[in-house]
């Protein structure tokens, strides 16, 4: 299983996500209505806060998710590493990414924007503009995580 997660769920998450099974291309930047035709690019909402989001699975088999952790990553992430080892019985193949370190100004200021201040058409282009101009931090943070997967490595277990 791999999640990957930011502070409002709705951009790079979304967006390293659906590089991830493929939805979107990892040789060549998309364009805007790529990333706006996405099921939950810029379209997370209040109740979706705090949930995992199935996206898709991947090449090794692996089911991708999203979810928002707002400002609480040190609450969120160690309640899901503990959940995956109670049911399944080992964390080992649970990838928790971070997407955070790709996030940019344009991306900040476009995602509350549109996503905490409903000001989506004035917010949604520049979260577009910013997703575009980081998405080649997005390409290798996600061939990072498919080359891990690939040979069993698991940083994230020390995190």
């Amino acid at each position: 299983m791999v999640i990957y997660h930011d502070v409002g769920g709705a951009h790079s998450s979304a967006t390293a996500a659906n590089i991830h099974i493929n939805k979107l291309p990892i040789d060549r930047v998309p364009d805007k209505n790529e990333l706006i035709s996405l099921s939950t690019f810029d379209k997370i909402t209040k109740k979706d806060v705090g949930h995992l989001l199935y996206i898709g699975d991947d090449e090794f088999g692996s089911k991708v998710y999203t979810i928002s952790v707002q400002y609480k990553p040190n609450l969120v992430i160690p309640a899901l590493r503990d959940m995956y080892g109670e049911l399944i019985g080992d964390s080992k193949d649970l990838y928790l990414v971070s997407t955070q370190p790709a996030v940019n100004t344009w991306m900040k200021i476009g995602g509350f924007s549109s996503r905490r201040l409903h000001l989506v058409n004035f917010g949604r282009p520049i979260v577009t503009y910013g997703t575009i101009k980081t998405y080649s931090n997005l390409i290798n943070l996600v061939k990072e995580v498919k080359f891990d997967i690939k040979n069993g490595i698991n940083p994230s277990l020390n995190n």
